[in-house]
């Protein structure tokens, strides 16, 4: 473990007017029990001191700051960091950047630590595109895990909980707790098990072993039915749904979930979460992990595995989640191409006990940080007659602010952590301007105050950018309806799946490179059984014709580009501008927002599990609010 600190003597006050001299003077130390990075300004008088430390029960702490007259003292820890690993190193910057930010008056100190932090940031310009190609001996895809692998199979007998999963609700005075009893059922004549018969309850408190508050919610029970001679029919345990409110934002909470009436195996045993932080400009969640198109592949796990270390506070699950619907009815052997494998198949089928399994592999993590999720095309599942049902699984599984964010649907909504506004869109739904989900949003962006949440990041399944062969211009529809409005409300980030890789673009506004664009990021690299996807549509005979990648739902809106190098084709002839880099490999996403313009954003690869030494892609994403006026833009 590593230690570094840094002294900074101020010749003035920090309260003083006129500009700061500054001596920076650095020591490294080594300590065994964590590393941290520690800072004090101490005025002419030679008056100061290093502040007490304050509660690190997460013990990857976000920078505590105390100020006194004639000083500012920070300190930021992080337990059980490995000697010399590049997420020490970035941490460590993470930490410079909170005092750079702090001391804006001190002009010196701030040019040392952005001229030394070896992180690039987005005003750095715009990035020549680069390409990092795939690498051959790591495996394109692996086979599904199969249920009765033991983090997959049932660990408690009903009537015991399982399948516990958190989400956020609208503010983080609320939070939902859902989880699933009795056992799910696969045949032809199915009877469903009766909700009314469990209670829906959680029961918690703000100390270990203490639960005096109790509050109660619904439960339902979903069935996907098939009327096609040969496939088997499903019905869902008991799914219960409880919303938790008037919680103290930042908190620790521990909770049992189930039927308190039952006299024995009604209640789970204790959990515990931490409410996130209250909107405002100068808090914010630890660490929020993004990853998109999971599924439950070997690849899948690793990427858990990866993620579940970096210890995050919120992960934002960008849609295709179990990959239920690659398998037949009947179970069996997972394909990475249903059409292909199954020709005949009167509609596409699913495997439903693969959500069972799926959430039990997830509940470790997901019954302890809020996971929130939108749909993707793989949750479709159509069922009935002519696939007319659709999004049971995923309507019934997963509760969202749906109410809360004023969209009442699980296909759209909104929710605060902090000083960060997270939008969750539909591309599976209406997206069109005439449409409920293009009003909601736009009255949605409209109540965004800027002042108490300046960052607004978005999400939906399938991306708007895109430079890979895979569903090129595949959304082009929902991009022409919605990008003006987001651009218009100065969105800051957006993620996305679907494409089974890696991209981040330039700052992009109607594929043109536009320093107040929102900085776009694929990151359906989650590990599913479907693949990565490694072809270029700029590349030599890969680009698809305007007839390919249709969209499961809306319309084809493919077209030529009017300027630029590509002027008048489909495709690029090279890497486009506005993407700046892209990769295909697995992993996730984590970003930490610092203050109100400085977020760092970090890749990680499935493969730097094993290297200390490097990230996948890192970047400052810094916003500019005085140069990029929202009320100023016009689309």
């Amino acid at each position: 473990m590593q230690s570094f600190g840094i002294g900074v003597w101020l010749l003035s006050s920090l309260e003083g007017a006129g500009q700061h001299q500054v001596t920076v003077k650095t020591a490294v130390e080594a300590e065994q029990s964590y590393r941290s990075f520690s800072f004090f300004c101490i005025s002419t008088s030679g008056q100061g001191t290093v502040g007490s430390e304050q509660d690190r029960e997460d013990k990857l702490g976000a920078g505590i700051f105390t100020k006194r007259q004639n000083y500012v003292w920070v300190r930021c820890a992080l337990s059980s960091m490995a000697r010399g690993s590049t997420h020490a190193r970035h941490l460590y910057h993470h930490c410079l950047l909170q005092l750079l930010l702090l001391l804006l008056p001190c002009q010196q100190f701030a040019s040392h630590l952005v001229d030394g932090g070896g992180i690039p940031t987005t005003l750095d310009g715009l990035f020549t595109p680069v390409t990092r190609a795939f690498d051959r001996s790591l495996r394109q895809g692996s086979a599904d895990v199969p249920l009765s692998d033991p983090r997959l199979a049932p660990r408690a007998r009903p009537p015991c909980p399982e399948q516990i999963t958190l989400a956020a609700s609208a503010e983080p005075t609320s939070l939902w707790v859902s989880w699933v009893t009795g056992r799910a059922q696969v045949g032809s004549h199915l009877t469903p098990l009766d909700p009314a018969a469990v209670r829906s309850e959680v029961w918690y408190g703000e100390r270990a072993g203490h639960h005096p508050r109790v509050a109660t919610g619904s439960a339902e029970v979903y069935s996907q039915l098939y009327p096609y001679p040969g496939l088997l029919n499903y019905t869902s345990g008991v799914i219960h749904h409880v919303r938790l409110v008037n919680l103290t934002p930042s908190t620790r909470y521990y909770y049992r979930c189930g039927d308190g009436s039952l006299p024995e195996g009604g209640l789970s045993d204790e959990r515990s979460f931490r409410t996130l932080p209250a909107p405002a400009p100068d808090a914010y969640p630890r660490r929020v992990a993004v990853v998109g198109d999971l599924g439950l592949t070997g690849n899948s796990t690793s990427t858990v595995d990866h993620l579940a270390k970096n210890d995050p506070s919120l992960i934002l699950m960008v849609g295709d989640m179990a990959y239920a619907n690659q398998y037949l009815t009947t179970g069996g052997t997972g394909v990475s191409c249903f059409s292909c494998s199954f020709p005949d198949a009167p509609i596409r089928e699913s495997y439903q006990p693969r959500w069972d399994g799926w959430a039990r592999f997830m509940e470790p993590l997901a019954s302890r940080v809020p996971m929130m999720v939108i749909e993707g095309n793989h949750e479709m599942e159509p069922q009935g007659h002519d696939g007319a049902v659709t999004f049971a699984s995923y309507s019934a599984r997963f509760a969202v602010p749906a109410e809360e964010s004023a969209s009442n649907t699980e296909f759209y909504y909104s929710f605060d952590a902090g000083g960060i506004h997270f939008i969750m869109l539909g591309a599976y739904v209406d997206y069109n301007r005439t449409g409920a989900q293009y009003s909601w949003l736009e009255k949605d962006l409209r109540r965004v105050d800027r002042v108490v949440t300046p960052w607004v990041v978005a999400s939906w399944h399938s991306p708007w950018y895109n430079s890979y062969a895979s569903h090129y211009q595949e959304f082009e529809c929902m991009r022409q309806q919605m990008e003006g409005l987001l651009y218009q409300h100065g969105v800051d980030i957006v993620f996305s799946g679907h494409v089974h890789a890696y991209e981040r673009m330039n700052r992009v506004f109607n594929y043109t490179l536009d320093t107040c664009g929102p900085v776009y990021i694929t990151i359906g690299d989650g590990g599913n059984i479907e693949k990565i996807d490694i072809d270029h549509a700029d590349d030599p005979g890969k680009c698809p014709s305007p007839g390919d990648n249709t969209p499961e739902f809306g319309g084809i809106c493919h077209l030529n580009f009017t300027s630029g190098p590509a002027k008048g084709r489909f495709c690029w002839q090279r890497q486009p501008e506005w993407s700046a880099f892209r990769e295909s490999s697995f992993g996730h996403g984590i970003l930490e927002v610092v203050n109100s313009t400085y977020a760092l954003w970090t890749w990680h690869r499935n493969q730097d599990t094993y290297g200390e030494d490097s990230v996948g892609d890192q970047i400052y994403i810094v916003r500019q609010p005085k140069e990029c006026l929202i009320q100023s833009r016009s689309v």
